[in-house]
Protein backbone atom coordinates (compact mmCIF):
# COMPACT_ATOMS: atom_id res chain seq x y z
CA UNK A 1 0.00 0.00 0.00
CA UNK A 2 1.40 3.39 -0.96
CA UNK A 3 0.25 6.49 0.87
CA UNK A 4 0.86 10.16 0.12
CA UNK A 5 -0.36 13.32 1.77
CA UNK A 6 -2.88 14.98 -0.53
CA UNK A 7 -4.60 18.19 0.53
CA UNK A 8 -5.88 18.52 -3.02
CA UNK A 9 -5.90 15.94 -5.84
CA UNK A 10 -4.50 12.37 -5.58
CA UNK A 11 -1.36 11.62 -7.55
CA UNK A 12 -3.19 8.84 -9.37
CA UNK A 13 -5.48 11.40 -10.99
CA UNK A 14 -2.70 13.39 -12.64
CA UNK A 15 -4.16 12.66 -16.08
CA UNK A 16 -7.48 14.21 -15.09
CA UNK A 17 -8.37 17.91 -15.49
CA UNK A 18 -7.06 20.21 -12.79
CA UNK A 19 -9.87 21.12 -10.42
CA UNK A 20 -10.19 23.06 -7.21
CA UNK A 21 -8.81 21.29 -4.13
CA UNK A 22 -11.10 19.31 -1.88
CA UNK A 23 -11.96 21.07 1.36
CA UNK A 24 -10.16 19.79 4.44
CA UNK A 25 -11.77 20.86 7.70
CA UNK A 26 -10.00 22.00 10.84
CA UNK A 27 -8.37 19.06 12.57
CA UNK A 28 -8.60 16.86 9.46
CA UNK A 29 -6.11 15.61 6.92
CA UNK A 30 -6.53 13.97 3.54
CA UNK A 31 -4.21 11.42 2.03
CA UNK A 32 -4.19 9.25 -1.08
CA UNK A 33 -3.68 5.50 -0.78
CA UNK A 34 -2.71 3.39 -3.77
CA UNK A 35 -4.06 -0.17 -3.78
CA UNK A 36 -4.26 -2.87 -6.48
CA UNK A 37 -6.78 -1.63 -9.02
CA UNK A 38 -7.91 1.41 -7.06
CA UNK A 39 -6.69 4.61 -5.44
CA UNK A 40 -8.61 5.81 -2.40
CA UNK A 41 -8.69 9.17 -0.69
CA UNK A 42 -8.81 8.83 3.10
CA UNK A 43 -9.95 11.62 5.43
CA UNK A 44 -8.88 11.36 9.06
CA UNK A 45 -8.81 13.23 12.34
CA UNK A 46 -6.14 13.16 15.00
CA UNK A 47 -7.68 11.30 17.94
CA UNK A 48 -7.82 12.90 21.37
CA UNK A 49 -5.29 10.38 22.64
CA UNK A 50 -3.28 7.41 21.45
CA UNK A 51 -4.63 3.88 21.59
CA UNK A 52 -8.26 4.54 20.71
CA UNK A 53 -9.94 1.80 18.63
CA UNK A 54 -10.09 2.45 14.88
CA UNK A 55 -13.23 3.43 12.99
CA UNK A 56 -13.97 3.68 9.26
CA UNK A 57 -16.88 5.61 7.71
CA UNK A 58 -18.39 4.91 4.26
CA UNK A 59 -20.60 7.52 2.55
CA UNK A 60 -23.65 7.18 0.33
CA UNK A 61 -24.42 7.74 -3.36
CA UNK A 62 -23.18 11.15 -4.47
CA UNK A 63 -21.57 11.77 -1.09
CA UNK A 64 -18.01 11.79 0.13
CA UNK A 65 -15.92 11.45 3.26
CA UNK A 66 -16.94 15.03 4.11
CA UNK A 67 -20.40 13.71 5.03
CA UNK A 68 -18.86 12.28 8.19
CA UNK A 69 -16.84 15.30 9.36
CA UNK A 70 -19.32 16.41 12.04
CA UNK A 71 -19.71 12.92 13.51
CA UNK A 72 -15.96 12.31 13.41
CA UNK A 73 -15.45 15.48 15.46
CA UNK A 74 -18.07 14.31 17.97
CA UNK A 75 -16.29 10.99 18.38
CA UNK A 76 -12.63 12.05 18.49
CA UNK A 77 -12.44 11.08 22.20
CA UNK A 78 -13.97 7.67 21.45
CA UNK A 79 -12.41 6.28 18.25
CA UNK A 80 -9.54 6.91 15.86
CA UNK A 81 -11.55 8.01 12.82
CA UNK A 82 -10.97 7.59 9.11
CA UNK A 83 -13.49 8.14 6.32
CA UNK A 84 -13.07 6.80 2.80
CA UNK A 85 -14.02 8.36 -0.51
CA UNK A 86 -15.40 5.44 -2.52
CA UNK A 87 -13.92 5.00 -6.02
CA UNK A 88 -15.16 7.76 -8.33
CA UNK A 89 -16.44 9.93 -5.46
CA UNK A 90 -14.97 12.73 -3.39
CA UNK A 91 -11.26 12.86 -4.12
CA UNK A 92 -10.91 9.21 -5.26
CA UNK A 93 -10.48 8.57 -8.99
CA UNK A 94 -12.50 5.86 -10.75
CA UNK A 95 -11.56 2.20 -10.22
CA UNK A 96 -9.34 0.69 -12.87
CA UNK A 97 -11.96 -1.92 -13.81
CA UNK A 98 -14.93 0.47 -13.85
CA UNK A 99 -16.76 -1.72 -11.33
CA UNK A 100 -19.19 0.44 -9.31
CA UNK A 101 -21.30 -2.42 -7.98
CA UNK A 102 -21.98 -2.79 -4.27
CA UNK A 103 -19.57 -5.73 -4.33
CA UNK A 104 -16.97 -3.62 -6.14
CA UNK A 105 -17.19 -0.86 -3.54
CA UNK A 106 -17.09 -3.45 -0.73
CA UNK A 107 -13.98 -4.97 -2.30
CA UNK A 108 -12.29 -1.55 -2.25
CA UNK A 109 -13.10 -1.10 1.46
CA UNK A 110 -11.80 -4.60 2.26
CA UNK A 111 -8.60 -3.98 0.29
CA UNK A 112 -7.97 -0.82 2.25
CA UNK A 113 -8.61 -2.43 5.64
CA UNK A 114 -6.41 -5.40 4.79
CA UNK A 115 -3.60 -3.17 3.54
CA UNK A 116 -3.84 -0.71 6.44
CA UNK A 117 -3.93 -3.43 9.07
CA UNK A 118 -6.42 -1.39 11.12
CA UNK A 119 -9.07 -4.07 11.45
CA UNK A 120 -11.19 -4.94 13.19
CA UNK A 121 -12.77 -1.48 13.04
CA UNK A 122 -15.98 0.16 14.14
CA UNK A 123 -17.59 0.39 10.71
CA UNK A 124 -20.13 3.06 9.75
CA UNK A 125 -22.20 3.26 6.56
CA UNK A 126 -24.87 5.57 5.18
CA UNK A 127 -27.25 4.76 2.30
CA UNK A 128 -25.15 3.08 -0.42
CA UNK A 129 -22.39 2.91 2.19
CA UNK A 130 -24.82 1.01 4.41
CA UNK A 131 -25.24 -1.67 1.75
CA UNK A 132 -21.48 -1.76 1.19
CA UNK A 133 -20.63 -2.11 4.88
CA UNK A 134 -23.32 -4.75 5.39
CA UNK A 135 -21.61 -6.82 2.70
CA UNK A 136 -18.18 -6.20 4.25
CA UNK A 137 -19.41 -7.25 7.70
CA UNK A 138 -21.04 -10.39 6.29
CA UNK A 139 -18.12 -11.67 4.23
CA UNK A 140 -15.25 -10.44 6.45
CA UNK A 141 -16.43 -10.53 10.08
CA UNK A 142 -12.80 -10.42 11.19
CA UNK A 143 -12.60 -6.80 10.01
CA UNK A 144 -15.60 -5.45 11.94
CA UNK A 145 -16.00 -4.74 15.68
CA UNK A 146 -19.36 -3.00 15.46
CA UNK A 147 -21.55 -1.88 12.57
CA UNK A 148 -23.47 1.41 12.55
CA UNK A 149 -25.90 1.88 9.66
CA UNK A 150 -27.59 5.22 8.94
CA UNK A 151 -30.51 4.77 6.51
CA UNK A 152 -28.86 1.77 4.80
CA UNK A 153 -29.84 1.08 1.20
CA UNK A 154 -31.26 -2.39 1.73
CA UNK A 155 -33.76 -3.87 -0.74
CA UNK A 156 -37.33 -2.58 -0.61
CA UNK A 157 -40.12 -4.23 -2.59
CA UNK A 158 -41.90 -0.91 -2.88
CA UNK A 159 -39.59 2.09 -3.01
CA UNK A 160 -40.79 5.55 -2.09
CA UNK A 161 -41.96 7.77 -4.94
CA UNK A 162 -39.33 10.37 -3.99
CA UNK A 163 -36.58 7.74 -4.40
CA UNK A 164 -37.62 6.77 -7.93
CA UNK A 165 -35.48 9.39 -9.75
CA UNK A 166 -32.37 8.09 -7.98
CA UNK A 167 -33.18 4.53 -9.04
CA UNK A 168 -33.85 5.67 -12.61
CA UNK A 169 -30.39 7.23 -12.71
CA UNK A 170 -29.05 3.68 -13.01
CA UNK A 171 -30.94 3.05 -16.27
CA UNK A 172 -28.52 3.30 -19.22
CA UNK A 173 -28.83 6.65 -20.97
CA UNK A 174 -30.82 8.38 -18.23
CA UNK A 175 -27.78 10.11 -16.72
CA UNK A 176 -26.89 11.64 -20.10
CA UNK A 177 -30.50 12.69 -20.63
CA UNK A 178 -30.66 14.23 -17.15
CA UNK A 179 -27.40 16.08 -17.76
CA UNK A 180 -28.78 17.66 -20.92
CA UNK A 181 -32.09 18.49 -19.26
CA UNK A 182 -30.43 20.21 -16.29
CA UNK A 183 -27.49 21.86 -18.02
CA UNK A 184 -28.84 25.32 -17.20
CA UNK A 185 -29.20 24.57 -13.49
CA UNK A 186 -26.76 26.37 -11.24
CA UNK A 187 -24.78 24.57 -8.56
CA UNK A 188 -26.85 26.42 -5.96
CA UNK A 189 -30.09 25.07 -7.45
CA UNK A 190 -28.71 21.54 -7.54
CA UNK A 191 -27.52 21.69 -3.93
CA UNK A 192 -30.88 23.03 -2.72
CA UNK A 193 -32.57 20.11 -4.46
CA UNK A 194 -30.22 17.58 -2.87
CA UNK A 195 -30.63 19.10 0.59
CA UNK A 196 -34.41 19.10 0.19
CA UNK A 197 -34.26 15.40 -0.66
CA UNK A 198 -31.73 14.31 1.97
CA UNK A 199 -32.50 16.46 5.04
CA UNK A 200 -35.56 16.25 7.24
CA UNK A 201 -35.20 20.00 7.71
CA UNK A 202 -32.90 21.72 5.18
CA UNK A 203 -33.05 24.80 7.42
CA UNK A 204 -30.57 23.07 9.73
CA UNK A 205 -27.85 23.61 7.11
CA UNK A 206 -25.84 26.71 7.94
CA UNK A 207 -25.03 29.27 5.21
CA UNK A 208 -21.36 28.31 5.52
CA UNK A 209 -22.10 24.59 5.08
CA UNK A 210 -24.36 25.38 2.11
CA UNK A 211 -21.57 27.34 0.44
CA UNK A 212 -19.10 24.53 1.04
CA UNK A 213 -21.54 22.10 -0.60
CA UNK A 214 -21.90 24.38 -3.62
CA UNK A 215 -18.12 24.66 -4.00
CA UNK A 216 -17.72 20.88 -3.76
CA UNK A 217 -20.41 20.27 -6.38
CA UNK A 218 -18.85 22.83 -8.72
CA UNK A 219 -15.55 20.96 -8.34
CA UNK A 220 -17.12 17.57 -9.04
CA UNK A 221 -19.05 18.75 -12.10
CA UNK A 222 -15.69 19.46 -13.74
CA UNK A 223 -14.66 15.82 -13.43
CA UNK A 224 -15.33 13.87 -16.65
CA UNK A 225 -16.35 10.74 -14.74
CA UNK A 226 -18.78 12.39 -12.29
CA UNK A 227 -22.05 11.34 -13.94
CA UNK A 228 -20.68 7.94 -14.94
CA UNK A 229 -19.75 7.16 -11.32
CA UNK A 230 -23.18 8.30 -10.16
CA UNK A 231 -25.08 6.29 -12.80
CA UNK A 232 -23.05 3.11 -12.44
CA UNK A 233 -23.24 3.21 -8.64
CA UNK A 234 -27.02 3.78 -8.79
CA UNK A 235 -27.23 0.79 -11.15
CA UNK A 236 -25.15 -1.16 -8.66
CA UNK A 237 -27.71 -0.51 -5.91
CA UNK A 238 -30.60 -1.56 -8.18
CA UNK A 239 -28.74 -4.73 -9.19
CA UNK A 240 -27.98 -5.54 -5.54
CA UNK A 241 -31.69 -5.24 -4.78
CA UNK A 242 -32.44 -8.01 -7.30
CA UNK A 243 -29.87 -10.51 -6.04
CA UNK A 244 -31.21 -13.54 -4.24
CA UNK A 245 -29.67 -16.41 -2.35
CA UNK A 246 -26.49 -16.00 -0.32
CA UNK A 247 -25.59 -12.80 -2.18
CA UNK A 248 -28.84 -11.04 -1.30
CA UNK A 249 -28.33 -8.14 1.09
CA UNK A 250 -31.04 -9.25 3.52
CA UNK A 251 -29.50 -12.73 3.64
CA UNK A 252 -26.12 -11.15 4.27
CA UNK A 253 -27.59 -8.96 7.02
CA UNK A 254 -28.60 -12.17 8.78
CA UNK A 255 -24.96 -13.28 8.68
CA UNK A 256 -23.54 -10.16 10.36
CA UNK A 257 -21.97 -11.14 13.68
CA UNK A 258 -21.00 -7.66 14.86
CA UNK A 259 -23.24 -5.70 17.25
CA UNK A 260 -25.22 -3.40 14.96
CA UNK A 261 -26.71 0.05 15.52
CA UNK A 262 -29.49 0.92 13.06
CA UNK A 263 -30.51 4.57 12.63
CA UNK A 264 -33.56 5.57 10.58
CA UNK A 265 -35.10 8.99 9.98
CA UNK A 266 -38.84 9.55 10.07
CA UNK A 267 -38.59 12.10 7.23
CA UNK A 268 -36.30 10.04 5.02
CA UNK A 269 -37.41 10.41 1.38
CA UNK A 270 -34.95 7.84 0.00
CA UNK A 271 -35.08 4.88 2.41
CA UNK A 272 -38.48 3.95 3.77
CA UNK A 273 -38.85 4.45 7.51
CA UNK A 274 -41.03 1.35 7.48
CA UNK A 275 -37.89 -0.70 6.76
CA UNK A 276 -36.48 0.01 10.22
CA UNK A 277 -38.31 -2.83 11.96
CA UNK A 278 -37.44 -5.32 9.23
CA UNK A 279 -33.76 -4.38 9.56
CA UNK A 280 -33.92 -4.75 13.33
CA UNK A 281 -35.25 -8.28 12.85
CA UNK A 282 -32.67 -9.17 10.17
CA UNK A 283 -29.43 -8.22 11.95
CA UNK A 284 -28.93 -10.79 14.74
CA UNK A 285 -27.44 -8.45 17.37
CA UNK A 286 -29.05 -5.08 16.65
CA UNK A 287 -30.50 -2.04 18.33
CA UNK A 288 -32.68 0.54 16.61
CA UNK A 289 -32.65 4.32 16.95
CA UNK A 290 -35.60 6.10 15.31
CA UNK A 291 -35.25 9.84 14.73
CA UNK A 292 -38.68 11.19 13.77
CA UNK A 293 -37.41 14.55 12.48
CA UNK A 294 -34.34 13.29 10.63
CA UNK A 295 -34.03 12.68 6.91
CA UNK A 296 -31.58 10.48 5.02
CA UNK A 297 -28.34 11.74 6.59
CA UNK A 298 -28.92 11.72 10.34
CA UNK A 299 -25.17 11.82 11.02
CA UNK A 300 -25.10 15.26 9.36
CA UNK A 301 -28.37 16.57 10.82
CA UNK A 302 -28.01 15.19 14.36
CA UNK A 303 -24.33 14.23 14.83
CA UNK A 304 -24.56 14.65 18.61
CA UNK A 305 -27.52 12.25 18.87
CA UNK A 306 -25.85 9.69 16.61
CA UNK A 307 -22.63 10.00 18.63
CA UNK A 308 -24.54 9.41 21.88
CA UNK A 309 -26.16 6.29 20.44
CA UNK A 310 -22.79 4.97 19.30
CA UNK A 311 -21.24 5.60 22.72
CA UNK A 312 -24.13 3.65 24.23
CA UNK A 313 -23.41 0.81 21.79
CA UNK A 314 -19.80 0.79 22.94
CA UNK A 315 -20.86 0.80 26.56
CA UNK A 316 -23.26 -2.09 26.03
CA UNK A 317 -20.72 -4.17 24.10
CA UNK A 318 -17.66 -3.38 26.20
CA UNK A 319 -15.98 -1.35 23.46
CA UNK A 320 -12.82 0.56 24.28
CA UNK A 321 -12.49 4.32 24.31
CA UNK A 322 -13.61 7.30 26.36
CA UNK A 323 -17.41 7.31 26.17
CA UNK A 324 -17.55 10.84 27.48
CA UNK A 325 -19.53 9.94 30.59
CA UNK A 326 -23.03 8.65 30.90
CA UNK A 327 -25.19 8.95 27.83
CA UNK A 328 -28.00 11.45 28.06
CA UNK A 329 -31.59 10.92 26.99
CA UNK A 330 -31.81 12.20 23.42
CA UNK A 331 -35.56 12.47 23.55
CA UNK A 332 -35.94 10.30 20.45
CA UNK A 333 -37.89 7.09 20.21
CA UNK A 334 -36.14 3.82 19.57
Amino acid sequence: MSSTESPSVPAASSALPRVAPVRVGEGERLRSVGLPGVTLSIRSRRPAREGLPPALYVHGLGGSSQNWSSLMAELDRVVDSEAVDLPGFGDSPPPDDGNYSVTGHARAVIRYLDAAGRGPVHLFGNSLGGAVTTRVAAVRPDLVRTLTLVSPALPELRIQRTAAPTALLGVPGVAALFTRFTKEWTAEQRVRGVLGLCYGDPGRVSPEAFQHAVEELERRLQLPYFWDAMARSARGIVNAYTLGGQHGLWRQAERVLAPTLLIYGGRDQLVGFRMARRAARAFPDSRLLSLPDAGHVAMMEYPDVVATAFRELLGDTGGAGDTGGAATDSGTGS
